[in-house]
């Protein structure tokens, strides 16, 4: 007997607003549009008919969609909050039109963080969104600084989690590690490097800062198997209460931490991730379009789980999670 398809969750896929480039453009802030983004802009800019077809090409039926890295967090605080609002309105539209196939994360105008958690809130309440996404750093600072706390005090009160996803590194960190590797090895700046120090960073300060204590419900979710922190957690728990103040970083990030696959489709590296956070804590992802669906699905269909445990990555930890 012909086994039944598990049902399949994919929560770190992206799409991106033209208008929010523009609006970058004319305002001289950071933007989006490099050769990467020029090549996977019809991916980035559909919200429907392709999506669709290539969800069904990989046997994905829902998506978690959430903007790209983008200017939003870079630009000035009225200038952001109206363009956050307008392309969550804009994923709203594309989810109102598939809601079987759809849901969303919000993007937040973090430079005003009042403004960031009220956004996340109306997205939430008024949307149905099920969480936001945060990337890298917002105008230079890490998301640590008690000046976006009421960001994180909003989504515990919500009880949705917000995903921290990857930035660029600090310029003098990228100049002192990396760039001049950066002709032969571009990607070091983003996926195979870059994004990995920037993301880890900021989930150490994040536990480091105290920020869970204030906030113990708070929930986060990372993607590509945590950037290295399932590997490194015991390390880094046992390191930095050698003396000193001392923090329960283990047992935060265990019960705080969701991550997913997203990008990173290794077999060792899940194994390692369910070995110190429990299979409740993984979740499927793609990385869409930046990474290409089917390798996806298809790697997941050879991991030596049960099927027990291979539906709760796929599907049932995500249903769990954002109350699907």
């Amino acid at each position: 007997m012909a086994q039944i398809k598990p049902y399949v969750i994919a929560l770190e896929e992206h799409y991106s607003d033209p208008a929010v480039v523009a609006q970058a453009k004319s305002a001289s802030a950071p933007v989006i549009g490099n050769s990467m983004y020029a090549r996977l802009a019809p991916m980035l800019n559909d919200l429907g008919e392709l999506r669709l077809k290539h969800m069904d090409e990989a046997g994905i039926d829902f998506q978690v969609i959430s903007h790209a890295p983008s200017p939003i967090q870079q630009m000035d605080a009225a200038t952001c909050i109206k363009l956050a609002s307008a392309t969550n309105d804009l994923l709203h539209r594309a989810v109102l039109s598939h809601p079987t196939r759809f849901a969303g994360f919000a993007a937040l105008p973090t430079p005003d963080p009042k403004a960031a958690a009220d956004e996340l809130e109306r997205c939430v309440d008024k949307l149905g969104f099920k969480g936001a996404m945060i990337h890298g750093r917002t105008q230079g600072a890490y998301h640590d600084h008690p000046r976006f706390h009421p960001i994180f005090e909003r989504a515990q009160a919500l009880d949705v989690p917000i995903y921290i996803h990857p930035g660029q590194p600090h310029e003098a960190v990228a100049a002192a590690y990396y760039d001049d590797y950066l002709k032969d090895f571009p990607a070091l700046a983003n996926a195979a490097w870059g994004y990995t120090i920037d993301t880890a960073t900021q989930i150490l300060r994040m536990i480091l800062s105290g920020l869970f204590d204030k906030y113990p419900k708070l929930k986060i979710i990372v993607g590509h198997q945590g950037e290295g922190m399932p590997f490194l957690v015991d390390r880094v728990d046992e390191a930095v209460n050698r003396g000193g103040k001392q923090v329960a970083f283990k047992e935060i990030f265990c019960n705080n931490f969701w991550i997913t696959t997203s990008g990173h489709f290794s077999t060792p590296a899940l194994t390692c991730s369910l070995m110190e956070m429990g299979v409740e804590r993984v979740l499927f992802s793609v990385d869409y379009p930046f990474v290409d669906n089917v390798p996806g699905t298809r790697w997941m269909e050879g991991v030596p789980l049960s099927r027990e445990d291979k539906e709760k990555i796929l599907s049932g930890n995500a249903r769990k999670l954002l109350k699907l």
